[in-house]
């Protein structure tokens, strides 16, 4: 939907395609889809589900056999964003570099998004 000819909606670093992988191996999923929904403190959270179909308006994005699809609302937020999983002494979850993100809250668990009229105009550079 958001597309620009030649470029991936998101990249997918190692760390995260050999997590995707492993989560889709383990039970034979199609992959993860990545959406946006209302909440948290900031206003807004990512959602994360295993895939057993493809919808028919997903954005999909492959990268080494790890498959992410990304809901077609969703879309136009994470355009150019960098999914990775990291680990650490405390946790170990996946990390998203969204350059649409204007604020975040204190625990990272919730983001605000930029205006979509300056979203929409970005895309248009």
């Amino acid at each position: 939907m958001f597309a620009i000819p030649g470029k991936q909606a998101v990249t997918i670093t190692p760390a995260a395609t050999r997590q995707i992988l492993k989560l889709m191996n383990a039970k034979g999923h199609k992959g993860l889809r990545i959406g946006v929904k209302k909440g948290g403190c900031a206003g807004m959270e990512y959602t994360m589900d295993y895939v057993d179909e493809v919808a028919d308006h997903d954005e999909v994005v492959e990268q080494d056999g790890a498959r992410v699809m990304i809901a077609p609302m969703a879309q136009m937020f994470l355009f150019g964003t960098e999914i990775d999983y990291e680990t650490s002494l405390l946790e170990s979850a996946f990390k998203f570099r969204n350059p649409n993100v204007e604020d975040a809250c204190g625990c990272g668990e919730s983001i605000k998004f930029k205006d979509v009229a300056e979203l929409s105009a970005e895309r248009e550079l």
